[in-house]
């Protein structure tokens, strides 16, 4: 961890006007620190004149300390303002590069790593921007001030001070080199107990059901008990760290004040400049100690935020918005030579796809698990960059097209559907946001799901879980169809959409989808020859390899 990191400061453009606040503060409070002293020296060595004769002195000192309070209390507000800008701009980048990452990436992360760099994570950065800057606005510019007032009354003390205040700052370097590792590692301990916690609770009625609760119980207890150890090692680090540098500070303040009652002994200085460089000589170093300990407090804060610049700096795997658009109404989407390979697999999931799909065709993927048609439809979609090969949609290539643009005429109606915590219209409005209750309602009618929404205690009111487990499988399929009826797209991504449901259900849905493929392009990716005459033509996947097409009759 470098002690200013210009990419914080890069990112933290939101809290720009906090942070002047508090570099204007701490320059203003260095030089109430020397007043302050001036003052208090001047008060002491004339305190036999009498309360009368030194009332405006005292009465300026009680002023210096007054304002010494509200500068430290505007300059900590202003610090926390700018870390709640900063961590509030950092989630919301964070999670739009998620959303342009897309799913593909993310299941290459574990989400409880995520869930905690969003959580914990950016709560960290309190300390680098409420404590640290602060305290290194402070220590970059009290020793300077303080050395340069010495200076003016006693040149061989400020030069002691000039020579023993570089100590500390190189004691701080050595000790965080080595904090960075455990610091590092403490994070990666945290992020796989968050992790790995999360699994086990999504996953709780799986291991319930097979008996293997109690084991994922000793495991968590594991990895909490290695990131237990993991931070009483940082914390140990943290305390020498601090016992170092007050023992530095202190024995630094000692040689001063020896020097300094030596030559007060022998005459050679004034009671009132000695008093004065007693009184500045732990000024210079105080703030050296503070920003040493709020370098340890950061460390997790900036942990996080090296977690969080590498998401952003990520580069999605599809075209940027504000790109060429496209009408999927009217333009052919294309694959040529197209290969998808995983980092972790050592064959193609896709391997030189040659596909054309014509506006208003529908089109069955069929293939065996593992062919390739999940993969077919995440490239459809931009969730996965292609290995080799090219893709259009119209007379653009795949890389100049606006991925945002394009989304907005696909409706996904996925195999296992999300639902959300929320009501069952905001639910159904994911696709559109601004549509009205009618047409809510229309398509919850089309979708088959009004019959369902009417035995809903509250209707389309009712508030529904996280998941939605109070709704069935097929509900749930029922809700994502009604989603894509209210989208109303051009093209209608179908992957599975019956699959695991009883044949009336089943038959059901096929209606319904049926309804909603009317006018449209349609991908349909099934095991079931049942929804063969709802398509054009099939293509059949076998190793990731795109079989002769069929035509439907």
């Amino acid at each position: 961890m470098r002690p200013l990191d210009p990419r914080l400061l890069r990112r933290a453009a939101p809290a720009r006007r906090y942070l002047g606040v508090v570099v204007t503060a701490g320059c203003l409070t260095s030089g109430l620190i020397v007043a302050q002293a001036t003052l208090l020296a001047y008060a002491i060595v004339h305190a036999g004149r009498g309360l009368a004769a030194l009332r405006g002195p005292l009465l300026v000192l009680l002023a210096v300390l007054v304002a010494r309070g509200l500068l430290s209390y505007a300059g900590e507000v202003s610090a926390l303002r700018a870390a709640a800008a900063v961590r509030s701009s950092l989630r919301r980048d964070v999670a739009t590069q998620l959303v342009r990452l897309g799913p593909a990436w993310t299941n290459g992360e574990r989400s409880g790593s995520i869930a905690t760099l969003m959580t914990k994570g950016f709560d960290s950065i309190d300390g680098y921007f409420a404590r640290y800057l602060p305290q290194l606005v402070l220590a970059a510019l009290v020793p300077v001030v303080v050395v340069a007032r010495v200076a003016g009354s006693d040149l061989i003390s400020a030069l002691t001070i000039g020579a023993t205040v570089p100590l500390i700052p190189l004691f701080m370097i050595l000790v965080g080199m080595h904090t960075k590792a455990r610091t590092d590692r403490q994070w990666r301990q945290l992020s796989r107990l968050g992790g790995h916690f999360l699994d086990v609770v999504e996953g709780l009625p799986t291991l319930k059901v097979f008996g293997r609760a109690k084991a994922q119980v000793a495991l968590i207890r594991q990895v909490s008990e290695d990131y237990r150890r993991t931070t009483m090692a940082t914390l140990r680090v943290a305390f020498m760290s601090a016992l170092v540098l007050e023992l530095l500070a202190t024995l630094a303040t000692a040689v001063v004040a020896v020097e300094v009652g030596l030559r007060l002994l022998a005459g050679d200085l004034s009671y009132q400049t000695a008093l004065l460089v007693l009184l500045l000589t732990p000024e210079a170093y105080l703030p050296l100690r503070a920003v040493g300990a709020s370098f340890h407090a950061s460390a997790d804060g900036v942990a996080a935020v090296n977690d969080a610049l590498a998401v952003l700096d990520t580069e999605p795997a599809v075209g940027p918005a504000g790109a060429g658009a496209c009408d999927l109404r009217r333009d052919v989407i294309g694959l040529t030579g197209v290969s998808v390979r995983y980092p972790d697999r050592a064959s193609n999931a896709l391997d030189q796809v040659d596909l054309e799909i014509a506006p208003g065709e529908r089109v069955a993927v069929l293939g065996e698990s593992g062919a390739g048609k999940s993969t077919l439809l995440s490239v459809l979609l931009g969730f996965v960059p292609i290995t080799t090969g090219t893709m259009r949609v119209g007379v653009r290539s795949w890389a100049d097209i606006d991925i945002e643009q394009l989304r907005t005429q696909i409706a996904w109606v996925p195999q296992s559907p999300y639902v959300f915590g929320g009501t069952v219209s905001d639910n159904i409005r994911l696709g559109a946001p601004a549509a009205s209750d009618a047409h809510v309602a229309a398509a919850a009618a089309a979708a088959g799901f009004a019959s369902v929404v009417a035995k809903l205690s509250d209707g389309y009111a009712t508030v529904l879980g996280d998941r939605g487990m109070t709704l069935s499988t097929g509900q749930r399929q029922r809700l994502a169809l009604a989603r894509a009826f209210l989208r109303d797209a051009p093209l209608v991504v179908l992957d599975e959409p019956a699959a695991h449901l009883d044949a009336l259900t089943a038959a059901e849905i096929r209606a319904a989808v049926a309804r909603l493929a009317a006018g449209r392009t349609v991908i349909l990716v099934t095991h079931d020859d049942r929804w063969l005459d709802l398509v054009d033509r099939t293509v059949v996947l076998r190793a990731g390899r795109v079989e002769p097409a069929l035509a439907v009759a």
